[in-house]
């Protein structure tokens, strides 16, 4: 078995991808035809064409577009059920899976009927492939404060399977702190604590997480790199990065896969997971985000398995659930490769 062969059969865990970013295009035309909704996509190359971004607020639009469509809330069965599928093709374990709810309510869509129809496709899923699956709500920072409150009143209602909360949106222009309140009762919720920061903003956005929000892990994080102090802060908090490679190339968060700052982190002590954010949209899956680490970074076998461990410990599944998986991923891994230890 040649090295690119054991990555792809590397057990993995998913911490960062988006629910409604992990429709597939041909998924989206079906939805389309069904629904008969009115957009301009007549084919699967006018998705994957569509599916082609200058920057991250051109990523955003077309996002907002692809949310436009999903205009039942039966859609999220399929779609959440599709992304499991996608990830237990690349021995995914466990996936933490982001729905923005208020996106699709905002839309005319019902909370409750959405969260059902998702964890319907999440124990279909588990049933098929035993992959399992949690959700963590993200409050999408556009719509403010107190929308975001109203938001944990629904989850407070009705939590069924939801971990944590999380703040993605556009980041420019809707800094961290005006939601430490909203973070303060999520905690005390019991609710785990993420945000998007560090992404299309710079170490500012993600100094407000850390220190206003008192996260547990960053997604994206890649700006952090210009601020060695608050590197030091991160790893002194054992604060988890959740790094999405592949979609900051897309969205042009980095020049290049060998300027992500993923390598230096680690260097620095601080534990990172590798996602795949939006992978339909970004044209990538988990295997693909660990083959480029190697082809691009240079990362071993050795340290891609590091990086899977890590990703068991930072996660938000309970202790007696990541003792189990560290036993069962490093089982794989000396059948995979029996001379490593």
């Amino acid at each position: 078995m040649d090295t690119e062969e054991i990555i792809r059969r590397l057990p993995k865990l998913e911490q960062h991808v988006h629910i409604v970013g992990s429709t597939k295009p041909e998924t989206l035309l079906s939805i389309i035809e069904d629904s008969g909704a009115e957009t301009k996509f007549k084919s699967i190359e006018d998705i994957r064409s569509f599916f082609q971004y200058s920057d991250f607020p051109h990523f955003i639009s077309v996002y907002s577009t692809v949310n436009d469509c999903i205009i039942d809330e039966k859609y999220y069965e399929r779609i959440t059920y599709e992304m499991l599928e996608s990830d237990a093709s690349c021995n995914v374990k466990h996936v933490e899976a982001i729905f923005s709810a208020n996106d699709h309510v905002r839309r005319g869509l019902d909370y409750e009927k959405m969260l059902d129809a998702i964890n319907k496709g999440v124990r279909k899923a588990k049933r098929k492939f035993g992959i399992t699956c949690t959700i963590r709500i993200d409050l999408v920072r556009n719509y403010g404060p107190k929308v975001a409150m109203t938001e944990l009143d629904w989850i407070k209602r009705k939590g069924d399977n939801i971990v944590g909360i999380d703040i993605g949106g556009s980041e420019n222009g809707f800094p961290p702190e005006p939601y430490e309140a909203v973070y303060k009762k999520a905690k005390d919720l019991g609710l785990h604590l993420v945000a998007h920061a560090g992404e299309a903003a710079g170490p500012e956005s993600v100094w407000g997480a850390v220190k206003t929000l008192n996260v547990e892990r960053i997604g994206h994080g890649v700006t952090a790199m210009k601020d060695p102090s608050l590197l030091r802060e991160i790893r002194s908090r054992g604060i988890g990065i959740e790094t999405c490679p592949v979609s900051n190339l897309r969205t042009a968060a980095i020049n290049s896969l060998k300027e992500h700052p993923i390598r230096a982190f680690i260097k620095q002590g601080i534990r990172v997971s590798v996602n795949s954010d939006d992978p339909p949209m970004f044209n990538t899956e988990m295997n693909n985000e660990y083959l480029q680490l190697h082809k691009e970074l240079g990362f071993s076998v050795d340290e891609l398995m590091r990086i899977s461990l890590d990703s068991i410990d930072t996660s938000f599944l309970p202790i007696k659930r990541k003792e189990e998986l560290r036993g069962e991923f490093l089982k794989e891994y000396r059948e995979l490769s029996p001379r490593r230890t």
